[in-house]
């Protein structure tokens, strides 16, 4: 083998010939370790291009997977929308039932909310579009909410002042035998104050309640023969007298139209009937302004 090489310091060229086996082993062994060092090279380069690229993949990926669920979200706020709008028809129905027209339960006008509004139609929602809406919809439930539980206190409060305030006859059939006011007393014939309204019936006909409220008193009590008396509230109780039987105890709660008494004659009475009172914060009034 012959190498050719330049020497400066004699100025020509000279040949080197190599023909020792040694040599040429080692020659060798020098070639292969460049030819292994540049394979190696190119490998790790090329597994740095793969890395990369599958970093690129996967960070794609982690993109599609937020994206999806944006979308998902969005689609999860447009129902809750859908809901509100529902709410709102329900809010403006029961405000027509009770009959309000403040302004504080206008379900037509919309939450008092400030900022722009940016749309863009038929692209994705964004994070922040996204929290944007989610924070509208969070004001459009509080107010809804405020609304719709004080608009159920307005309509709670009615129905029970309706309920206990007294309404109707304490009997299905009969007819007023005597009316509230002076009159001459059946048994002494003395002017007297009759403090009540006299329903004559038949004997064992049922006596009802007039409104909801509590028994306060189910007992014999003087004149009055076998009396049940009704705490409604808000200052009203009746009186129900003369009963022959007591279908009820102190303490029971009663609804309007429930019996609570078998007519009688009991006490000062001629004959069966329902002698029938109503106070108003401790004092008789006309019951016929309640049966009528």
């Amino acid at each position: 083998m012959n190498l050719i090489f330049f020497s400066r310091r004699h100025g020509q060229a000279r040949h080197l010939h190599l023909s020792h086996p040694l040599v040429l082993a080692v020659a060798g062994v020098l070639g292969l370790g460049i030819l292994v060092g540049t394979f190696a090279l190119g490998m790790r380069l090329g597994s740095r291009g793969l890395e990369t690229r599958g970093q690129l993949t996967e960070l794609g990926v982690l993109r599609q997977q937020v994206q999806d669920r944006v979308d998902a979200m969005s689609i999860r706020v447009g129902e809750l929308n859908a809901h509100m709008i529902r709410l709102d028809a329900l809010g403006k129905r029961l405000t027509q039932m009770a009959n309000i027209s403040s302004g504080e339960l206008n379900f037509d006008a919309p939450p008092a909310l400030g900022g722009p509004e940016d749309e863009s139609v038929g692209a994705s929602a964004e994070i922040p579009d996204l929290t944007r809406m989610m924070d509208q919809m969070k004001n459009r439930l509080e107010k809804r909410d405020s609304q719709l539980l004080a608009l159920e206190n307005v309509i709670l409060s009615r129905s029970l002042s309706e309920a206990i305030r007294p309404e109707g006859r304490p009997v299905m059939e009969g007819y007023i035998s005597s009316y509230y006011g002076g009159r001459q007393d059946p048994f002494d014939g003395h002017e007297a104050m009759h403090k009540g309204v006299d329903f004559a019936g038949s004997m064992g006909e049922q006596v009802m309640a007039v409104a909801d409220g509590v028994v306060t008193r189910a007992e014999p009590a003087s004149g009055y023969g076998n009396l049940i008396e009704i705490n409604h509230g808000n200052g009203y109780v009746t009186r129900y007298g003369h009963n022959q039987r007591l279908l009820v105890a102190v303490g029971a709660t009663v609804v309007r139209g429930q019996p609570v008494a078998l007519m009688g004659s009991t006490g000062r009475s001629t004959g069966p009937h329902v002698h029938f009172e109503v106070l108003r914060n401790g004092r008789h009034v006309n019951p016929l302004s309640f049966v009528e």
